[in-house]
């Protein structure tokens, strides 16, 4: 038997590894005749202890290394993506602009070779197809979407990076996008070492791809919002505008519906103009019979006096053609009226018409918000990111295993390749000094620590 192979069982306790002669005779007739399968059960079965040790360390060692490897956890979201009958054709421009068309499927067809022009056309057969995962994997992969998570839950600190782009490189290997061919499904796979960040992340996806695709819609209805969104400031201003100029105006002449007024200040002129045409006649009569002295005389044409002062007041005798209210006239005279009705009426139609635009382009602003919340692409999400009840990594058992076997193969090669060689092959004579060398320094070094440890222990006795 060779150098290491004595060495090897002269280290062992186990009789069972001792092998005579005779029987490595009897194993090597063995081996030419028996097939060799069996004649390799036959060598590794009088060394069972050994491979039982080693598959033992190897259990241990895949065991230990599982348990240090940190849980990853993956939280998983299956969403449906718009139709594409909501994706207006002015959207298709829209999106390859604002992400840069750096979509994953648009990406390999710029370093294809394909020119700029018909990465345009490429966006819009992925938007015009019924199936638009593509394009939606894509965006979701994009710097524009991936910037945001990173923001949004501070992976830079999480990932111990400084840039963003090996960030986003990070990210997106923890991130899995799948698309079923047949269905057109969409599912979002995130792993990370906490679990609550996990499902997070998950939902963020959905809410970030939401938000691109309402930024970058540009159809019909977002314009007809926006140019009624611009008019409704313009003519809200306008209305203030119109309504203080009436109320001012109205204010300042105290004139407030000159119609009105007017046939109310006939009214009262005819009124007085009949008070007064009685008075003079009864006026008249006691003439006749009285002196001018006379108080009844006297007390009536006083109140004569002051009838047509009134009637002179209200019909505007002294009306020079000014449109400016006396501020010692309590109201406008009727020669007076219909010119400040003039204007007032002017005020009043613009402040009116004012109104009546704004009022309806308020109704078609809240017609266009509608309509644009209609066209407005959207992922509609069939199963939502729930907490991960356990790790999906590392998968310890298949670890220990695997260690377990690993351990098992590598004892058996040693011991056949050991067995295989003869006592002058040169391999088999280094390894062996290799191994006689590594033995005494290990005996050496432990001699070394067992004398270090002894006075550590005497020093701290001492003290």
């Amino acid at each position: 038997m060779d150098r290491l192979t004595n060495t090897t069982l002269e280290n062992s306790n186990d009789p069972d590894l001792l092998l005579s002669q005779e029987m490595r005779d009897v194993v090597a007739e063995q081996s030419r005749t028996e097939p060799q399968m069996l004649a390799v059960a036959r060598l590794l079965w009088p060394k069972r202890v050994l491979l039982a040790k080693a598959t033992l360390i190897g259990f241990l060692t895949a065991a230990t290394i599982a348990f240090l490897i940190p849980k990853s956890y993956e939280a998983t979201v299956l969403l449906m993506p718009p139709d594409s009958s909501s994706l207006s054709g002015s959207s298709m421009g829209a999106l390859g602009m604002a992400l840069g068309l750096g979509a994953a499927g648009l990406s390999s067809s710029s370093s294809s070779g394909m020119p700029a022009g018909g990465l345009a056309g490429a966006v819009g057969d992925l938007l015009g197809s019924q199936k638009p995962g593509a394009l939606l994997i894509g965006i979701m992969s994009s710097r524009t979407v991936s910037d945001r998570i990173i923001d949004r839950f501070d992976l830079r600190k999480v990932y111990s990076l400084k840039t963003y782009a090996a960030t986003r490189k990070k990210l997106l290997s923890r991130v899995t996008f799948r698309e079923d061919k047949k269905s057109g499904l969409i599912s979002i796979a995130v792993d990370d070492h906490d679990r609550a960040r996990a499902t997070d992340m998950a939902k963020a996806y959905i809410e970030e791809v939401n938000v691109v695709l309402s930024h970058v819609n540009n159809s019909a209805s977002t314009r007809e919002r926006e140019f009624l969104e611009g008019r409704l400031a313009a003519m809200k201003t306008e209305v203030q505008a119109a309504a203080k100029d009436l109320s001012d105006f109205s204010s300042r002449n105290a004139t407030l519906d000159p119609e009105d007024q007017g046939k109310a200040m006939l009214d009262a002129a005819a009124m007085l103009q009949g008070q007064l045409i009685a008075a003079k006649s009864e006026l008249s009569g006691l003439q006749q019979i009285y002196t001018p002295e006379n108080v009844r005389v006297r007390s009536l044409q006083a109140h004569i006096a002051e009838l047509e002062q009134q009637l002179n007041d209200l019909g505007g005798k002294n009306y020079a053609g000014s449109t400016k209210l006396d501020p010692n006239d309590l109201y406008p005279s009727i020669r007076q009226l219909p010119v400040l009705g003039r204007e007032y009426s002017e005020l009043y139609r613009r402040a009116k018409m004012d109104e009546v635009i704004y009022e309806l382009l308020t109704e078609a602003y809240e017609m266009a918000k509608v309509q644009e919340a209609k066209d407005t692409p959207s992922v509609k999400v069939l199963d939502a990111a729930r907490l991960p009840e356990k790790p999906n990594w590392p998968p310890r058992l298949l670890f220990a295993i695997g260690g377990a076997f690993l351990g098992f193969c590598f004892m058996s090669i040693f011991i056949v390749s050991a067995e295989s060689w003869s006592d002058d092959d040169p391999y088999k004579v280094f390894l062996a000094e290799v191994s006689e060398t590594a033995g005494r320094d290990f005996a050496r070094l432990r001699q070394r620590l067992s004398k270090l440890v002894s006075r550590q222990g005497n020093s701290s006795n001492t003290d």
